[in-house]
């Protein structure tokens, strides 16, 4: 490493053990670490193209941004946290990085992070983000999904270790769903769609009505579809071809609201669906429709591409 780059990392350290000081001026910090102001000064901004005391106020502005959203403390009590010295300089400098107030943005939360030149971010509940070595591809997400389901394969083998052979043999009642209620092939059908649904109305800072899946008719599942699946469909590509699979947005649709990162909700969207599928595919096939096998992706992944 240089000497600046060194320098960097140091002060990046500081950044990251005094998140919780806001009132810690750059004096104080440059002191910490035996350095002058001026020359911490230079050095930071050459290598994060930002000046030290604009990249924490940012980085505690986003901090203040995920405590409205998934906290109850008041507005001043977060601007106090964020260093500002009132409500109202807060505000000024809240609308200016996220375009509304602190109480509209409470009300309707969306991606944390502000633009930068230096990817240096706020990541929930209480770190600092470093700019990834590379971005996120779809072969790594892939890749990522099966690592989880073989580490998960191993913690369920281990997990099971110390029952007894009759509990390991007892029948299950298969049913992913938090739901006293069995399974149906229309409710399967109704989940699938709403999952989709319902992450685009978390992505967009609203609510998602379960009601609707309720007896719902295989003409409402399917006009449902022609709606849900281009815009789940466009934020996936979107998160792909921008490089935000690691990117985080707020789901407020939870009680206390969460956050997520875009390729999580993709992992996590796609391995219940797989169980729902299976599900589905299995009830159709005790009706002796046939046609769609196991729904296995591997014939729909290697066929040519359809022409338009």
């Amino acid at each position: 490493m240089s000497i600046a780059t060194d320098t960097f990392a140091a002060w990046l350290g500081v950044l990251v053990e005094t998140i919780d000081e806001p009132g810690l001026t750059g004096d104080e910090v440059a002191a910490r670490l035996h350095l002058s102001r001026f020359h911490l000064d230079r050095v930071v901004s050459g290598v994060a193209g930002e000046a030290p005391s604009t990249l924490r106020r940012r980085v505690l502005l986003e901090r203040a941004a995920f405590r409205l959203a998934t906290g109850r403390r008041t507005v001043l009590d977060v601007a106090v946290e964020a260093g500002y010295g009132s409500n109202e300089a807060f505000t000024r400098a809240f609308r200016r990085a996220y375009g509304v107030s602190p109480s509209q943005w409470r009300s309707r939360p969306g991606t944390l992070r502000i633009e930068s030149v230096n990817d240096i971010h706020f990541h929930p509940p209480s770190s600092i983000r470093l700019p990834a070595q590379r971005k996120v591809s779809v072969m790594d997400l892939i890749q990522r999904m099966v690592e989880h389901h073989i580490w998960l394969t191993g913690e369920l083998i281990e997990c099971a270790t110390p029952l007894t052979e009759a509990q390991l043999d007892e029948p299950i009642v298969i049913n992913v769903d938090d739901d006293p209620d069995p399974s149906t092939l229309r409710r399967i059908i109704s989940r699938l769609v709403g999952q989709m649904a319902m992450w685009n109305a978390s992505m967009a800072s609203e609510g998602y009505d379960f009601a609707v899946e309720q007896g719902e008719s295989l003409t409402s599942a399917r006009r449902r579809l022609a709606e849900a699946a281009p815009v789940f469909l466009g934020h996936v590509r979107e998160a792909i071809e921008q490089g935000r699979l690691d990117d985080v947005f707020v789901d407020a649709s939870c009680d206390p609201p969460y956050t997520c990162s875009y390729g999580a909700m993709i992992a996590h969207v796609l391995t219940f669906a797989a169980h729902r599928r299976t599900l589905a595919v299995l009830a159709l096939d005790k009706h002796r429709i046939t046609r769609l096998g196991w729904g296995d992706p591997i014939s729909y992944l290697d066929a040519a591409p359809t022409p338009h």
